[in-house]
């Protein structure tokens, strides 16, 4: 099993809107494509410096074949269409893990 992790941080003035888009819109958009079975998000309770909420978001997938049919045919419209809507209102970096 693998856990691509991704990990947000959102700015506070946009960051109702992402949440509403996230849950209504992008997480069942990423879902849809098959190649991950559940996903869970979780927000950081540590705050930063600048107050700008963290947010992580795990999509659990069966195996790395499914992963990278993901990242080459789905990931980069589904990117594009969040950095069109969202701009320079966040930063992400994403990780993959393998669940041990």
């Amino acid at each position: 099993m693998l856990v691509y992790n991704v990990t947000m941080k959102v700015d506070k003035e946009v960051e109702a809107d992402w949440l509403v888009w996230m849950k209504s819109c992008h997480i069942p958009d990423v879902l849809s494509t098959g190649q991950f079975i559940e996903s869970r998000m979780c927000r950081l309770i540590d705050e930063t410096d600048d107050k700008d909420p963290t947010y992580v978001i795990q999509y659990h997938c069966e195996n790395i074949e499914n992963f990278k049919r993901y990242i080459a045919e789905f990931a980069p419209a589904l990117r594009e269409d969040y950095h069109t809507r969202f701009k320079d209102k966040l930063v992400a970096f994403r990780t993959l893990m393998e669940v041990v």
